[in-house]
């Protein structure tokens, strides 16, 4: 085996552990609305916290890795599509993350508390899922790029991934903003319906 294809391996086994690992937590982030216990979704975000905190582990141990082979090598550019939503993964989503588990954390005397409405669609939040699960989609398009498969930059088939990878985020957004905006409207209804019937006093 020459140094090219050793390379070519530890470029896939790289971005494959990133891909591996963000699309895990998009998994993750896509399960925290359905929790049914505060507790549950405490979990939930906490694991999620972690993973993500893998994640971007990941992201620093390419290039330091990637350093360490002979030669050129295609994993620093593959990991560069994921490394821009992993950055807004890290700035805005990780803080309302925290939040997310802070509330959950404040049920924490009563594990068999149901879930607040609230709290599950602040779970929910577009901007929560998202940037999780593009991150781990566009990691999964580095795959190409670190087979040597598409070169960067420019490249019809690299136009084609990118487009791919704009429309898929289009979809996922719109989804998650649905999926938020119905948890919304649960979480007002009983504010709605306290104000329709309003408690009489003698």
């Amino acid at each position: 085996m020459n140094a090219v294809d050793v390379n070519t391996a530890a470029d896939l086994t790289l971005i494959g552990a990133l891909a591996g690992v963000w699309l895990a937590a998009g998994l993750l982030a896509d399960t925290l609305p359905a929790a049914h216990t505060a507790l549950e979704l405490r979990r939930r975000t906490l694991l999620l916290s972690t993973v993500i905190a893998i994640g971007a582990a990941v992201f620093v141990a390419v290039p330091l890795l990637a350093d360490l082979l002979p030669g050129d090598s295609a994993a620093p550019a593959a990991a560069l599509l994921p490394a821009i939503p992993g950055l807004f993964v890290l700035l805005v989503t990780v803080r309302r993350l925290t939040r997310v588990r802070q509330g959950a954390g404040a049920f924490a005397a009563a594990p068999q508390t149901p879930a607040p409405p609230a709290l599950r669609a602040a779970a929910a939040h577009p901007l929560i899922t998202t940037p999780v699960q593009v991150t781990g989609l566009a990691a999964l398009v580095g795959l190409p790029i670190a087979g040597g498969l598409i070169s960067v930059p420019g490249g019809s088939v690299a136009a084609i991934a990118i487009t791919f990878v704009g429309a898929a985020v289009v979809v996922i957004g719109i989804r998650a903003a649905i999926r938020h905006s119905r948890l919304s409207l649960l979480a007002l209804a009983p504010i709605r319906s306290t104000r329709r019937d309003p408690v009489r006093t003698r």
